[in-house]
């Protein structure tokens, strides 16, 4: 449940903190006097766009707060946190979120930066904010689904089918981009095993481009390549004076005076081993330049072979022969694809109808768990709604089918008459706003059962709405908190008057600037509370009765 909240430097309010409870949480104060401020700012926790003009005193960044207790929570929550690499505490989750001046937000969870959006998500696990905004909701398809899928249990139902869904849409794709393939080859084909003729006959090979520009580097200038080979065979070993002549007479010379070197130097040994390397050089040389032949032809060859190259280079766009194989392959791949289009098309037709019948197994049984819920939901609707004020509704809840979607093969449409002999309609053509509101605090305490959420917020959602059937609207909110805690923001005595606990909004002036405070009632602030709204006097004899009256009943109805 929401266990706090904490809000600075946002709007009127120059710092505000809250310890809520659990049960039925009321909140009531004049009209401007900062409830929407209060939850605007909570709002900001789910997502909602930081507005700077918000930000109270342009030198401070403002801060929202709030804290829940989670040990109860949904365990797909912690799931999503430790998924998401969120810092998890089994006890509390503290969620933050921080608007400077400038317009910059940062969000927290547990003390831990996060992405807006983890934020968003997380607070959507935890508190339910619902404003005369979201009765909307009752008239929008998806919304009906979802309440239907909640009162089916079928999570784990949609979970299989979006996975069966999803393959069903990845063998669809397979299927038609084959079939696609298929028909772009055929269409080419003629000019496909051209090019791969082309292709085949050049014969290429890996690495051929570049060895061949080597070996025309060594043709253009093979003149000076076998001269700078002479000069080097001739200074090592050719030559008139050369080196292994030379290194014979140094040899010859260190023999003579093995009485004076130091043995360890082993100065003949080392130029022996002088000698083989240098003549292992020479002979290398030599045989390099008895290898390099001089045919003028070579360098005319060569150049040939690179000019097809380039030009089959050219007209593929691409630049190196590794490229032209690659492509090469490519189309002889295209038009093996052609030998075996019948065979491979079957399978993946056959894929497509197995993916198809397992999507329709799972799709049908959704439907049949949401008729089934239908029926439930149409009782309970009629007999949660009648008794605040409609005792002539009708309801039927139509589950229709449609073409499969990512949430089964269903079209849902609640339809309400809230007069004898009106006609079944859809509910956004035949309910007025106040209808609305009782339908949806209806189906709210139908779903608070099965919600997972710890914490819901109603915004005022009995405007419009007195006497008798605000009493009641007010004991269905509290009948909501003995499963879920309920936080009400309301105008109505009768529905104030069953909270167990109660909050009031003000404002306060000061010297410079006008405040926006909270403060939790006593028992004997209640009643003068509870007899403000009645009468706007809070120290009217009859007002002050009648507000003990209504607080008694609604003392007797929580207990």
């Amino acid at each position: 449940m929401l266990e706090s909240l904490h809000i600075s430097n946002y709007a009127l309010i120059d710092r505000v903190d809250i310890t809520f409870h659990p049960g039925l949480n009321i909140i009531t104060g004049e009209t401007g006097a900062g409830k929407s401020i209060m939850l605007g700012a909570l709002s900001l926790l789910l997502g909602a766009r930081a507005d700077t003009k918000a930000v109270r005193d342009k030198d401070m960044k403002s801060v929202i707060e709030a804290s829940f207790t989670v040990g109860d929570c949904d365990r797909t929550l912690k799931q999503y946190c430790l998924a998401n690499d969120i810092e998890w505490d089994d006890v509390r989750c503290i969620l933050r979120r921080e608007i400077t001046p400038a317009g910059r937000s940062r969000a927290f969870i547990n003390d831990s930066p996060v992405p807006l959006n983890r934020l968003s998500d997380v607070a959507m696990r935890l508190i339910d904010i619902h404003s005369q905004h979201q009765n909307q909701l009752l008239s929008q398809g998806d919304f009906q689904l979802k309440v239907l899928d909640t009162l089916a249990h079928n999570s784990g139902r949609m979970s299989t089918f979006a996975s069966r869904y999803q393959a069903l849409r990845e063998a669809l794709k397979k299927l038609k981009s084959m079939k696609l393939k298929i028909q772009q080859t055929r269409d080419d084909e003629e000019f496909t095993r051209f090019q791969l003729e082309q292709l085949d006959r050049m014969n290429l090979r890996a690495g051929e481009q570049e060895e061949l520009e080597r070996d025309r580097d060594v043709a253009e200038n093979i003149t000076t390549l076998k001269e700078n080979l002479e000069a080097a065979s001739n200074a090592l070993s050719e030559g008139t004076v050369n080196i292994m002549d030379l290194l014979t007479e140094v040899t010859d010379a260190v023999a003579e005076l093995e009485d004076i070197l130091d043995e360890k130097e082993q100065i003949g040994s080392r130029l022996d081993n002088i000698r083989i390397e240098l003549q292992d050089i020479a002979d290398t040389i030599a045989d390099t330049d008895r290898n390099l032949a001089g045919d003028p032809g070579d360098l005319d060859r060569i150049d040939q072979r690179l000019n097809d190259i380039y030009a089959m280079e050219r007209k593929h766009r691409v630049e190196s022969v590794n490229e032209l194989i690659e492509i090469r392959e490519r189309l002889r791949d295209r038009l093996e694809t052609l030998e075996d289009a019948d065979l491979t098309l079957a399978d993946l037709e056959k894929d497509a109808r197995r993916a198809m019948a397992l999507a329709k197994e799972t799709a049908q049984e959704l439907t049949v768990a949401r008729k089934e819920a239908a029926k439930g939901l149409e009782e309970q609707i009629i007999t949660r709604a009648t008794p605040l004020g409609m005792k002539n509704l009708r309801c039927e809840i139509k589950v229709d089918a449609t073409d499969m979607s990512s949430t089964g093969c269903d079209a849902i449409d609640f339809t309400f008459a809230f007069n004898k002999n009106q006609p079944l309609l859809p509910v956004g053509n035949s309910a007025s706003g106040g209808e609305i509101s009782r339908l949806m605090l209806s189906l709210k305490a139908i779903l608070a059962h099965k919600m997972s959420l710890p914490s819901i917020i109603f915004d005022e959602v009995d405007t419009g709405v007195s006497g008798d059937v605000a009493n009641r609207m007010g004991l269905m909110m509290s009948e909501i908190s003995g499963s879920i805690q309920v936080i009400a923001i309301t105008h109505l005595p009768q529905v104030a008057a069953k909270g167990t606990s109660h909050f009031k909004v003000y404002k306060e002036d000061d010297d410079t600037s006008t405040h926006t405070r909270i403060t939790e009632l006593n028992a004997s602030q209640r009643v003068g509370e509870i007899a403000l709204m009645l009468s706007g006097n809070p120290s009217d004899p009859t007002a002050l009765a009648a507000a003990r009256t209504l607080l008694d009943g609604g003392a007797d109805t929580k207990s």
